[in-house]
């Protein structure tokens, strides 16, 4: 069964980007079929894979603009082993969307095509509350929050905790949060150690993730459109993003595995 993994935050500039894609690099070159759709207009997350679609080419948007869209129409491959990308219409801002149920995009995720190519969706979502974001957490699995530690992106981490629950006891009551991801993260500096602690304290240690520490060749890998582990195989970024991986895909182990018979 195919996996729908959105990674949000209410906050801009948390990371969602750079996590979408290294994740999805990640995964890939792990042999997991892994489908990156690009929400966000700002594109970020095809350009890391070298994705920029042409002019009225499909892109993930027009699921929202087009009823009987098939997203199989944008999905593009990639250089990269394991990964395709849907990138994202720069240009939407809403007002030419003709589907604005919250379903529109889990009945193009869901499809049986879409299943039998893919073990793992991505969803790289826009920080704005709006009806892409509302799509996104109704037709994922889980929601992955990554955020900076610092005092504004773990606002953005409670703005999004009143959307998800929001979400969870209406349209889409099997939705969990998968984890609490620090980027840009330095634990000498005591705002961030400041900052996670009361996010651990708020949310409970167990939803927080090891985190990305701090790493310039992350930036560089964006600038020439490469994930990290193709760009720096041997930096900090790289490790980091494969251990996320790892518990990511243990977190996704153990929620497959059936529950215990009750004793007799």
């Amino acid at each position: 069964m195919t996996t729908i993994l959105a990674i949000s935050n209410r906050k801009g500039g948390s990371g969602k980007s750079t996590t979408s894609v290294n994740l999805a690099a990640e995964c890939g070159a792990r042999g997991r079929r892994t489908l990156l759709v690009d929400l966000d207009t700002q594109g970020h997350a095809g350009l890391g894979f070298g994705i920029v679609p042409k002019r009225d080419a499909p892109t993930a948007h027009h699921v929202f603009t087009s009823p009987d869209f098939d997203l199989q129409a944008a999905i593009r491959p990639t250089a990269f082993a394991g990964v395709s990308v849907a990138p994202a219409d720069q240009l939407f801002d809403g007002s030419t969307a003709l589907d604005r149920s919250v379903s529109a995009l889990q009945r193009c995720l869901r499809s049986p095509e879409i299943a039998a190519r893919f073990d793992l969706v991505i969803l790289d979502t826009p920080p704005s509350l709006d009806m892409i974001l509302v799509n996104a957490l109704a037709a994922a699995d889980g929601v992955l929050v990554p955020m900076i530690p610092h005092a504004l992106s773990a606002e953005g981490v409670r703005q999004l905790a009143r959307l998800f629950f929001r979400i969870a006891t209406t349209v889409n009551s099997d939705l969990r949060v998968v984890g609490l991801l620090p980027v840009m993260l330095n634990v000498h500096t005591n705002h961030h150690r400041e900052t996670m602690q009361d996010i651990a304290r708020e949310f409970g240690i167990e939803r927080v993730l090891t985190g990305i520490r701090t790493d310039i060749r992350l930036a560089e890998a964006f600038a020439v459109r490469k994930p990290i582990r193709d760009y720096a195989p041997s930096s900090r970024g790289t490790t980091d993003y494969g251990l996320l991986t790892d518990e990511l895909t243990a977190f996704w182990q153990a929620d497959a595995a059936p529950a215990p018979h009750a004793a007799s």
